[in-house]
């Protein structure tokens, strides 16, 4: 079972995608440096919820985007 994000954490990541699409991907250790470098006086533990949450959160759109352009590439041939 996966354990339950605070509604802090899901806040806080959700305005920094807002505010920093660009900074964001489905890399946790790029995440992390970008919501350390965001935010100022999370712990260390509460930055890597945050980074977490941004890579869970971002997967999905990546991935729906691959496979848009893939269906784009197949409808074209």
């Amino acid at each position: 079972m996966g354990k339950v994000k605070t509604e802090q954490v899901k806040r806080t990541a959700k305005e920094l995608i807002e505010r920093f699409p660009e900074k964001f991907s489905n890399n946790f250790d790029e995440n992390k440096h970008a919501v350390s470098a965001l935010t100022k006086g999370a712990t260390t533990r509460i930055r890597n919820q945050i980074a977490g949450y941004i890579t869970s959160s971002c997967a999905p759109e990546e991935e729906t985007e691959a496979a848009t352009e893939e269906v784009a590439e197949e409808a074209e041939a």
